[in-house]
C-alpha cells in the first residue's frame, strides 16, 4: 500500500512539473515538490485551499521513500486515508482543466 501511494504521489508531482513546464512563464519558483501543487492553484487547475490541502501529502510522499523509522504508523495510516480522498480530486480537477483550457501535451 504504502508503495503504491508513494507511486501516485510522484506522478501527480510529475504531472505538476510538465504542466508548470508547458503553462509557466519560466519564472515560477519551484523550491520542492510541494510548490508544484501551489504553483498549479495559481494556474487554476483547482483553488488554493485545495492546493494546502494536498501539499502534506509531498511530505507523506518524503516518509515512505525515506522510511523513517520515527514515523508512527497512525499517523501514516491517517495520512494515507486523506491522501485517498485529495487525489480523487486532484485527477478529476486536472482531467477537468486539461479539458477546458484544451492542453493537449499533458
Amino acid at each position: 500500500m504504502e508503495r503504491l501511494f508513494e507511486k501516485i504521489i510522484m506522478r501527480a508531482i510529475d504531472i505538476n512539473q510538465h504542466m508548470i513546464a508547458e503553462l509557466g512563464r519560466g519564472d515560477e519558483r519551484v523550491r520542492g515538490y510541494e510548490d508544484t501543487f501551489y504553483i498549479l492553484s495559481q494556474f487554476g487547475a483547482y483553488s488554493k485551499e485545495f492546493a494546502k490541502q494536498i501539499t502534506p501529502s509531498a511530505g507523506l510522499r518524503n516518509r515512505l521513500v525515506h522510511e523513517y523509522n520515527n514515523t508512527r504508523q497512525d499517523v501514516i495510516y491517517k495520512s494515507v486515508s486523506e491522501a485517498m480522498i485529495h487525489y480523487v480530486k486532484y485527477c478529476d480537477s486536472i482531467l477537468k482543466f486539461i479539458d477546458e483550457y484544451r492542453i493537449t501535451d499533458v
